[in-house]
Order: structure tokens, then sequence, then C-alpha cells
């Protein structure tokens, strides 16, 4: 009997180990496996977070979580630590790190900031700011807004906002800091390619509005329609203009495009509907996999046979290039003044969790003709060279040099 039961307590031993070394084996592997698996088994409990693709479950994130915690254990105050605020900065990280200046999380405050935008009224300066070459950039100064009339122009670069530095913000954070309450001041320390050291530019804020669409008929049957931006009523307000033109007697036309920073892409396919034939490419839009959407003119056709010119310049951006290129492409029509800014990409808003947006891009524009307008921008076909301040004798006339030459060529044509 001693030796039976010497027998079973070796044997209930063994059984033990093995199930102690089988649970200590589970939790090692726990403990040990990719940081990625974890957040797999989390992303696949939340069904409106996508499960992560091939390439995303081999990424390795102990470096992310590893930071997190050494954060946690290290950090002196470590009553300031806010995780809902790093969880924000890494995933602004996370998307800044595209180096696409066109890709952004929006934290709730950012995206409620820009649904206002889309509105169209808030206070502020009156002027399309973007990230050009990592350098907070003017895109466009929008017409008799408080920024035009303080002297900015279209490719200044804002160095210092007040008293902070623009280079380490993000577009949103520069944004916040320009905005502010109408009949407030804001400084903005710019440099312009004509200036030898930045200068100071003090702007006073006001409720921005902007003018869509303005009209001149000028001598020698020439008339004149600039439109100022791509805005929801920019087709219906386009359409009078162009009942305004026919009623004027004029024979030949000018499409003003400068400073004009873009806007919906539907707009700008409406309107370049007035110049071409039904069916024809207006833009293609290409996606990361190769394939592409076109978008083809309406064909209203109304100014197919009017001579036309189109003047742009640095501040001509995004929806403006679109119709630039089209017209040139399909109609040969000539672009007069400035190369263009060169936004030519597709942008995305995506709802996030918790009142948060993600804008990605998710495609480029080419013209009818295939050439890519992001990063590189329209060349005009006949260059307008304008003096510097410097360059002007004193008590010269400002001149409009760029609509100038825009009639000098419509009236040969």
């Amino acid at each position: 009997m001693p030796n039976f039961f010497k027998k079973i307590s070796i044997i209930l031993v063994s059984l033990l180990i093995i199930a102690a070394s089988f649970v200590g084996g589970i939790f090692i592997g726990i403990n040990q496996k990719p940081a990625i698996e974890s957040v797999i088994n989390i992303v696949r409990k939340t069904p409106e977070i996508p499960t992560p693709s091939q390439e995303q479950a081999k990424t390795d994130f102990n470096l992310f979580w590893d930071v997190w915690s050494r954060l946690e254990e290290k950090y002196v105050d470590k009553d300031k630590i806010d995780r809902k605020t790093l969880v924000f900065g890494a995933a602004e990280g996370l998307v800044k790190a595209l180096d696409d200046p066109y890709s952004e999380f929006l934290p709730p405050a950012e995206t409620k900031q820009f649904q206002e935008d889309v509105r169209g009224s808030f206070d502020g300066i009156g002027a399309e700011i973007g990230i050009r070459k990592g350098v907070l950039t003017i895109i466009a100064p929008l017409e008799d807004m408080p920024a035009e009339k303080a002297g900015l122009k279209a490719g200044d670069k804002i160095l210092k906002v007040d008293d902070i530095l623009t280079a380490d913000l993000n577009l949103n954070e520069a944004v916040r800091l320009i905005r502010g309450q109408k009949g407030t001041e804001v400084r903005l320390l710019v440099l312009r390619d004509s200036f030898e050291q930045p200068k100071e530019f003090k702007v006073i804020r006001d409720t921005i509005r902007v003018k869509i669409i303005s009209t001149a008929k000028k001598p020698d049957g020439v008339f004149v329609i600039k439109l100022n931006h791509f805005a929801e009523t920019a087709a219906f307000d386009f359409r009078n203009a162009v009942e305004e033109f026919y009623k004027s007697g004029s024979k030949k036309l000018i499409l003003d495009l400068r400073n004009n920073p873009g806007g919906f892409l539907n707009i700008s396919i409406d309107i370049a509907s007035w110049f071409l034939p039904a069916g024809e490419v207006v833009t293609r839009e290409r996606y990361a996999d190769g394939s592409e959407d076109t978008y083809r003119s309406s064909g209203y056709r109304l100014l197919a046979d009017i001579p036309t010119v189109v003047l742009v310049n640095e501040g001509s951006a995004s929806a403006s290039e679109i119709v630039a290129g089209a017209l040139r492409d399909i109609r040969g029509i000539k672009l007069v003044g400035a190369k263009t800014f060169g936004k030519g990409s597709v942008q995305e808003v995506i709802p996030i969790q918790g009142g948060s947006s993600l804008k990605v891009t998710i495609a480029k524009w080419l013209t009818p003709k295939g050439a890519e307008i992001n990063g590189t921008g329209l060349e005009p076909d006949v260059k307008v060279e304008i003096p510097s301040d410097e360059e002007l004798k004193e008590g010269e006339e400002v001149k409009d040099f760029i609509l100038e030459k825009g009639i000098e060529v419509l009236k040969g044509l």
C-alpha cells in the first residue's frame, strides 16, 4: 500500500507540474506576443474600426507601448498626464509622418472649426493658407478682405503669428492663432521673395464672407468675369454672369481665376461645362491603385465659341487649376499671368469616434491630357512679370499688369 500511495503522489505531482507549466506558458506567451496582436484583438471587438491588413499586422507596436509605459513610469508630473491628449498627439503624429500637407487628424475642436470653414462665415483675416514645402504660406488673399487690404499677397511665407514661430505648427494650429474676434489685431511676420528681410504686417480681423463673382465690361467688346471661389452658390452666380455677358453685347471674355483657392469639384465641372462640348473630359482623378474616375462636361456650351483668355497666378489653386487646365487642353485657351499654386489632390473627410475626423488625401487630379497638377502647378502660356513695390517709381500708378496683358492677348484672337 505505501508503494501504491507513493506512485499516486508522484503522478499527482507530475500532473500539477505539467498543468502549472501549461498555464505559465500561456501567461508568458500572452506577455511576450507582439503588441500588434493585442491591438488586433481590440479592433476585432470594435465593429466600427476596420480590421488591420496583413501589412499592418506585421507592424510591431512594442515601441509605441514601450514609450507610453516609460512616460507613465518616469514623467515627473504624473498628475498632468492626459491620456486622451496622448492619443490625439499619437494620431496627429501618425498622419503627419505621411509628409502630406493636406492629410490631417482633426481632434473634436479642429473638426468643428473645419465644419465652420465649409459653411463659409467666420471671423479672421480673409486669406486661404496652407503648408508649402514645410512653410506656412498664403495661398490666396480674398478680395476686399483684411489680408488683401493690409498688403498680403499669394506666396507670402508667414514666419510668425504675433510672437509665435510657425515652423512647428500644423495648419490647424496656425489657423486658430490667425483667427480671432472681429476688430482685434494680429501681427504676421512675412517673408516675400522680393523682400531682403521679413516684414511685419498688422491685420485687423473682420467677419469673412466670400464674394463669389464680380463682373466688369471693358472697352473693345471685352467682358471680365472674376470668380473668387468655387463655393456652393458659384454655379448659380456664374449662370447669372453669363447672362450679363450676353446682355452687355460684348464679344470676348476674360475668366479671372487669380487668387481663387478652389472649392467644390462638382462646381468646377459645372463651370467648365459652359466652355466645353458635352462629354469632353474636364479632369481625371487617379487613386492609389492606379484606377481613375473621369469627370466630363455637361455641355452647356454657351461660351464654347467665345474667344476667351484665363488669368491665373500663385493664388490659383485646386478647382481653379482644374478649370484652367481643362480649358487649355480642350479649347487651347491661353493662360496669362503666373504659375499656379499646384494643389491637385483630393481629400476625403472621415468621421472618427469621439467627434474627431481624419482628412486624408485619396487621389490626385490630372488635366484631360494627363498632366499632374499637384506640386507642379500650371505654367502660363503668357507669363507676366509684375514689378515689385520697390521697382515702381514714386507716384507711378499701380496697374493691373496681368489684366492688361490678358486684354492685349484677347484683342489678338
